[in-house]
Parts: structure tokens; C-alpha cells; sequence
């Protein structure tokens, strides 16, 4: 006799019902959307941090193109400005807003790194799209 296979709206409400399990524990609520991200009191494994810190990363470096490319900040001094501040904010958001332990999760260098080839690349793209030079 074939087994029959559990529909849609069964395995919806079987990941619904295992989320509450894992999350619903000593009146601590999992957090839903971007204040995930923020709580320190949640589990954080390898991948979803280091996909974080990429995010947080690209959002930076978008930003500081955009900014860099209309006022306009060009030159050596500014591109170490941001590394330094891209650098500077993700080093707060692990260590002080997460409190994670980096040696969990690669180390200082994995964690500083993660995201910084793209990201300065963006911030590039940005800057010279939004200059008034036209390049």
C-alpha cells in the first residue's frame, strides 16, 4: 500500500508547530523579521551570522557610495574611511550588539573579511555612478 504524502497546509503547520517548540521555550518569544538580527539572546550558527554581517556589509557600502559620489569624496584617504568605518561597524554589530564569541565562527579575520571584496566593490560602483564627474 503506498504512503500517502502529507499536503501543503500539513507541512506548514508541522514547521509552524516545530518553530514554536524551538523558539516558545522560558518565556522567551523567537523574534520575528529584522529584530532577529539584533537579539542577542538568539541562537546564531555560522551561516546566518556570516549572512548577516554580508548584508549589514553591502548596506554599508551602498550607503557610503551613495554619499562619497554626491558630495563628491574622492581619493586614497576616503576609501580608508570607509573600510574603516565599514570594518568598525561590523566588528560593534558582533561583538557588543551579538556578544557572540568570534572564535566560534572563524575568528576576528573571518568575521572582518566576510562580505568586504563585494562590498567595496559596490561602494565603487555607487561613488561613481552618483558622482558629477561622469565616469
Amino acid at each position: 500500500m503506498a504512503k500517502a504524502k502529507p499536503s501543503s497546509s500539513a507541512k506548514k503547520q508541522a514547521a509552524k508547530s516545530q518553530g514554536a517548540q524551538q523558539g516558545g521555550g522560558a518565556g522567551h518569544a523567537a523574534p520575528s523579521g529584522l529584530a532577529r538580527y539584533l537579539d542577542p539572546e538568539a541562537p546564531w550558527d555560522k551561516d546566518r551570522l556570516l549572512d548577516a554581517v554580508h548584508w549589514i556589509r553591502q548596506a554599508v557600502g551602498l550607503a557610503c557610495g551613495l554619499l562619497w559620489g554626491a558630495v563628491p569624496l574622492v581619493g586614497a584617504p576616503w576609501i580608508v574611511l570607509f573600510v574603516a568605518i565599514s570594518s568598525g561597524i561590523i566588528y560593534w554589530y558582533y561583538a557588543h550588539l551579538l556578544k557572540v564569541d568570534e572564535e566560534e565562527f572563524g575568528g576576528h579575520g573571518a568575521l572582518l573579511q566576510e562580505g568586504m571584496f563585494a562590498s567595496f566593490t559596490l561602494f565603487l560602483t555607487a561613488m561613481c555612478i552618483c558622482s558629477n564627474d561622469g565616469y
